[in-house]
């Protein structure tokens, strides 16, 4: 993992992020990374701790869904925040998710949890923490993934083109630091998760406040509706 790995992000992520890969703290945090891939189980694949990059380039992103860090049971977590394969059992905070979904704009709930349809649209799925132990939330916190998630923030902050950011959960608010709230729009909410969903999720209306805000700015909306099938993954 490493250098080899973000050698393979052929789109403009690739070069904007280019001088983080040199820095000392990320070379350190993919020690330590690297270490945890090799003394137990750790999600997600190697492979995909990069897909919302991989899917949804900076030159792309209209909305920006932050999560905390990925699912950490076996066979869920792939690399986008919140999303989980096709087969894979619903979550409990993506099942919230989609029943706040139904209710702010009618979609109906598909039986899936994949949402590439979303970031191949512009929806960049994000975590602040992108690798996490097994069974064990919030592990690799303070590794250094966080300080390369503000990068990212940070570089989304500086676009000319708005962005509708959504943070869900405190380790995602704390994102906010880094957006102008006068150029882009930002929805703070608590986390999804049963825990805290009735805390102020429910009712916050999160994708038609973010189509709205598209909208409002030119911006070609997102079309929230997942298909009911999944044909094929790229």
């Amino acid at each position: 993992m490493g250098k080899e790995k973000l050698a393979v992000l052929q789109n403009d992520w690739g070069l904007l992020l280019q001088e983080e890969w040199d820095k000392p703290y990320y070379r350190k945090l993919m020690e330590r990374v690297e270490e945890q891939y090799l003394e137990g189980a750790v999600y997600p694949p190697r492979s995909d701790v990069y897909r919302a990059l991989e899917l949804t380039p900076f030159e792309r992103v209209k909305v920006v869904i932050l999560g905390q860090d990925p699912y950490h049971g076996p066979e869920q977590a792939h690399g986008l925040s919140f999303s989980v394969l096709p087969g894979v059992k619903l979550p409990p905070s993506l099942r919230n998710i989609y029943k706040e979904l139904q209710d702010d704009i009618g979609c109906p709930i598909p039986d899936h949890g994949f949402l590439e349809h979303w970031a191949k649209q512009g929806v960049l799925l994000l975590n602040a923490v992108l690798t996490v132990r097994e069974s064990l939330p919030n592990s690799h916190r303070k590794l250094g993934w966080e300080t390369f998630t503000d990068k990212i923030i940070s570089l989304l902050n500086e676009r000319e083109t708005p962005i509708a950011f959504v943070l869900w959960g405190k380790q995602a608010q704390d994102k906010g630091r880094y957006i102008d709230e006068s150029k882009h729009f930002v929805l703070n909410s608590v986390h999804p998760s049963p825990l805290s969903a009735y805390g102020g999720f429910w009712g916050s209306k999160p994708f038609s406040l973010c189509n709205a805000f598209l909208k409002e700015n030119g911006i070609e909306e997102i079309d929230w509706r997942l298909p009911e099938r999944i044909e094929h993954i790229d």
